[in-house]
């Protein structure tokens, strides 16, 4: 099952992921506030559907919403996903191949939209 998490992060801030079972595919740098996790979340599952996929190892380029293949220095690869402004909203594990990280993109943009939010900050 999919789902994104909200979690507490370092100096009072919060970060989210979204999960597949138990393992974190993807993840966010820290927020100051909670709202602005929730926001990457709701335009996670806004935009990711719709978003292009650029493949910066073969110099594509693009602009609005879009995942980005990126080939780290030993060749494997890890995805990007960029809001219009050009800032990274969240990113993946290195993958050895390409193809995983393909996969990966195909299942946010899938499972995205419907996934529900669960948010750890809570106190019980």
């Amino acid at each position: 099952m999919h789902k994104f998490k909200i979690l507490n992060a370092a100096n009072d801030q919060f970060r989210i992921q979204f999960l597949y079972n138990s393992e974190i595919m993807v993840w966010s740098e820290n927020y100051a506030s909670k709202a602005s996790a929730k926001n990457c979340i709701e335009s996670i599952k806004k935009n990711a559907p719709g978003a292009s996929t650029v493949d910066l190892s073969k110099e594509e380029t693009g602009s609005g919403y879009r995942f980005e293949i990126v080939e780290s220095k030993n060749g494997e690869h890890f995805v990007r996903f960029k809001a219009s402004n050009g800032e990274t909203m969240v990113r993946s594990e290195t993958y050895a191949s390409k193809a995983s990280a393909k996969n990966c993109i195909e299942s946010v943009k899938k499972n995205g939209p419907d996934a529900p939010v669960e948010d750890e900050t809570v106190s019980a």
